[in-house]
């Protein structure tokens, strides 16, 4: 053991690139915007799940042949009706139009239904209803859309999104929609545009990807009726999946002299490009304090390879106890982005930062210009673990992947349906065994495996073999993972694994892990090895590319976990602790039924799998607030992405 650096990196977020990949068998805080439009209240409050409403273009060119001998509205209309069906029961979810009721026009834009619990019917029949005539007012429509969203109640989360369906570009000039869609998306906390673009080119579609990007969301490209089908059921169900928010409010100061005082448990918090929030917090000299911080970008939102969110603990002015940085690492667009550093008394207790007093928890985001500039809700969680008691002597750390390395033999058999939660805190439950769920271009999907002292966590992701829109593409995307302890640290993969696969629709695998958990192991200086010191339930990430929505022809791209949970659980930290009443030391094989007391409970619900908040051993606060034959592809491009890449990484220690 070694009393160790808490300086590190985290490469948190997805690496673009690369020259090898296996093919495998098988809603937000309401806050007050500044500059908000005093009209947005005109719409009731939301009651926090989310809302939709859905902006189609109803201009004379819908009544256009689109090539199958429909016109572009009937396409529409199916499409619309399949996205219905597929949305949540009770999803708030409305319809505006524009061009649908005069020939001619630049105020003719209307709502059709209004914003309210889903009701499929009356949707249908409201689409069917509308009849294309006049002209494109979209900058109009979007400012109206805005209004027509319910504003979360106080201290809500939801995902408010605007839906814009259009076969061309505004033809109003006034007021111009990408303008509109950059000051919707700087005021609005939790606000996206998403764009689908049927059957263009050129200048239309350039202002459709300008919409997008100036309103946090993504653009879909949508050449045929069952493209613009499958593109809006993609976005309708991720603005309806999206993360679920969990803590207490508060507001980060800007300088350290007004930091709110935080105790034990869970908050919520706002942070805009370059800023830097502060908090305080006041720390015994024997305790570990844990502190994370998960800043949630509209997914795809437009970023930056090396935009970042780090955090940092101070002690007045003697500088830095801790720090880590998260960098996304690819351009394709934002996917949750997590920093978390811990203070630990060394071995001996002599640093400067082993003193009891006030500390300052630091969080900054980093930004390049052209990147989402909208506020991103940012989830805290500040844990104490107490020490051990006296006389108790520790086990080993344990530093090394052993048995659960690259080559570990997992589970096989056929695989469970699971559905994974949308962040930590409705992260879905699972055990060791094979699960299969979906996921959407850019959609993060999470898990929660539990494991005891002794024991690590260790799996695989695998992307399945899907049909792609065109089969000659050289378009890739990506698949990742992230493996996170009960404190929410994101772990790097110590060397052993990589956190990103590429992926063009054929099937492509991701192993990763962590070592066993062992007290001790907090005075190790590795990065993948000194968070894993407390129990707990270890989170799994899974994250598929924005691109992704540019290769595959279903909507949803399959994946499998296959979980095992390695060692036999001991009952205790202490050196020498019995091995755990009913654990057994899992050898990797499995039916794909869950075993013993870490399985997965049948028909249990994603709230009820829910154990609450980012806990473990010793941590106080926490659970009241919260609850691929292999074959190798060499692709020149790739490879000097990569190399590029990661020589930029190694420069930073740290980095996996």
């Amino acid at each position: 053991m070694r009393a160790g650096s808490h300086r590190r990196t985290v490469r948190a977020g997805t690496l673009i690139g690369g020259a090898m990949f296996a093919l495998v068998a098988g809603a937000l805080p309401a806050v007050a915007a500044p500059g908000g439009s005093g009209a947005a209240s005109e719409a009731p409050a939301s009651g926090g799940s989310g809302s939709l409403v859905m902006v189609l273009d109803s201009s004379g060119s819908m009544g256009d042949d689109d090539g199958a001998g429909r016109t572009r509205m009937e396409s529409a209309r199916a499409a619309v009706g399949t996205v219905v069906d597929a949305l949540p029961d009770g999803h708030p979810t409305g319809l505006r139009v524009y061009g649908a009721d005069r020939p001619q026009g630049c105020t003719d834009t209307r709502l059709v239904r209004p914003v309210r619990g889903l009701d499929r019917a009356a949707l249908k029949r409201a689409v069917a209803a509308v009849r294309p005539r006049g002209d494109t007012p979209i900058g109009l429509s979007l400012r109206k859309a805005a209004r027509d969203l319910p504003q979360p109640a106080a201290g809500a989360i939801g995902t408010r999104t605007i839906l814009l369906i259009s076969d061309g570009e505004d033809n109003c000039g006034t007021p111009q929609p990408c303008e509109v869609a950059e000051q919707l998306g700087k005021e609005g906390i939790g606000l996206r545009i998403d764009t689908v673009g049927f059957q263009v080119k050129g200048a239309a579609r350039e202002q459709l990807e300008c919409i997008a990007q100036a309103g946090n969301g993504r653009y879909y490209d949508a050449p045929d009726a069952e493209a613009l089908a499958r593109q809006l059921q993609r976005a309708a169900q991720l603005s309806a999946d999206g993360y679920r928010f969990r803590g207490e409010r508060v507001t980060g100061a800007a300088t350290a002299d007004r930091a709110p005082v935080l105790v034990p448990g869970q908050y919520l918090d706002t942070i805009g490009p370059g800023e830097k929030r502060y908090y305080a917090v006041d720390l015994d000299a024997v305790s570990t304090a844990d502190f994370a911080a998960t800043a949630v970008p509209q997914p795809g939102a437009a970023v930056d390879t090396f935009d970042a969110l780090s955090t940092r603990i101070e002690y007045d002015e003697h500088g830095s106890c801790g720090t880590d940085t998260a960098r996304f690492l690819q351009k394709e667009g934002a996917a949750p982005l997590t920093s978390a550093v811990a203070r630990v008394r060394s071995e001996e207790g002599t640093r400067t930062c082993d003193r009891a007093g006030r500390y300052r928890l630091v969080v900054e985001r980093q930004s390049k210009k052209g990147s989402d500039a909208a506020r991103w809700p940012l989830e805290l969680v500040y844990g104490v673990e107490a020490p051990l008691d006296r006389g108790v002597t520790p086990a080993q750390s344990q530093a090394e992947y052993g048995r659960g390395g690259k080559e570990a033999v997992l589970p096989t058999g056929d695989p469970r349906d699971v559905r994974g939660g949308t962040g930590f805190n409705d992260a879905r439950k699972i055990g060791q065994g094979v699960w299969r769920d979906r996921i959407l271009p850019s959609q993060t999907l999470w898990y929660k495996v539990p494991a005891g002292w002794g024991q690590q966590v260790r799996y695989d992701v695998e992307f399945a073999n899907e049909p792609t829109v065109d089969r000659t593409s050289a378009t890739y995307s990506y698949g990742a993972t992230r493996l996170y302890t009960p404190a929410r640290h994101p772990l790097t993969g110590g060397g052993e694994f990589t956190s990103t696969t590429m992926y063009n629709g054929r099937p492509s695998a991701l192993p990763m892990g962590g070592v066993p958990v062992s007290w001790t192991n907090r005075y190790e200086n590795r990065s993948n090895v000194q968070p894993v010191h407390a129990r707990g339930g270890f989170y799994i990430s899974v994250t598929l590319g924005a691109r992704a929505a540019e290769i595959a022809e279903n909507p949803q791209i399959g994946l499998v976990l296959r979980v095992s949970v390695l060692g036999a659980e001991r009952t205790g930290p202490q050196h020498g602790a019995p091995v755990a009443a009913g654990s057994g030391d899992s050898d990797g094989k499995s039916t794909g039924e869950p075993t013993g007391k870490d399985a997965d409970k049948k028909g249990e619900s994603t709230a009820s799998a829910d154990s609450g908040g980012a806990g473990g051993a010793g941590w106080t606060g926490i659970a009241a607030a919260a609850g691929a034959a292999v074959m190798a592809v060499l692709i020149a491009v790739f490879v000097y992405v990569r190399n590029r890449r990661g020589a930029a990484a190694r420069s930073t220690r740290g980095s996996a």
